[in-house]
């Protein structure tokens, strides 16, 4: 090998490892469960209507249209401001009563309210050995700034305390609702 095209070899790795920061954030992954002592049938009616997010203490109302078909819509508002206060619009993507389960994305969210882009998230009931429910609330999402060196409140930390504070609230509810097992 000569001397030039040592020299070309050494200055393009020396670029790699700019280049593997130029990438981008990465997908975040969260999933949190909780217990309750109601069977799986009780609190799928409870939660299991993508039309009604009542049950969660962030969202003060609602309105969708499409019931649990595929594609159905809903404005989650979580304030009292209506249309003109924080908002988060979702679609939904799969759904099944047979399962308790269903499927939804983000369609539209202001970063201010949740820092997240790029969010699908699925909810399910299942039944919870020694009787009782599971539900398990999971996510995937990017964090609210898509470019490198984010703001710390549109960072990967921010944005996975945001969706865990979301999940964690909704299932501290349903416990509350339904109790513990055992309890």
């Amino acid at each position: 090998m000569n001397r030039r095209h040592l020299l070309m070899s050494g200055a393009a790795l020396s670029l790699l490892p700019g280049m593997a920061l130029a990438h981008g954030p990465t997908r975040q992954k969260i999933t949190l469960t909780t217990e309750v002592a109601a069977d799986p049938a009780e609190v799928w009616a409870a939660i299991g209507d993508f039309q009604d997010m009542s049950w969660h203490p962030a969202v003060v109302s609602q309105e969708g249209e499409g019931g649990n078909e595929i594609d159905a819509t809903r404005a989650l508002y979580l304030s009292d401001a209506g249309p003109d206060g924080p908002r988060i619009d979702e679609i939904l993507y799969k759904y099944s009563d047979e399962k308790m389960s269903y499927s939804y994305r983000i369609t539209e969210v202001a970063v201010e309210v949740l820092p997240v882009t790029n969010y699908s998230s699925h909810l399910t009931v299942m039944p919870r050995d020694g009787g009782g429910s599971m539900v398990e609330w999971r996510g995937a999402f990017y964090r609210g700034y898509p470019n490198n060196d984010p703001p710390p409140e549109l960072n990967d930390e921010a944005a996975i305390a945001a969706v865990s504070a979301v999940y964690q609230a909704g299932l501290d509810t349903l416990v509350e609702r339904f109790g513990a097992p055992g309890a």
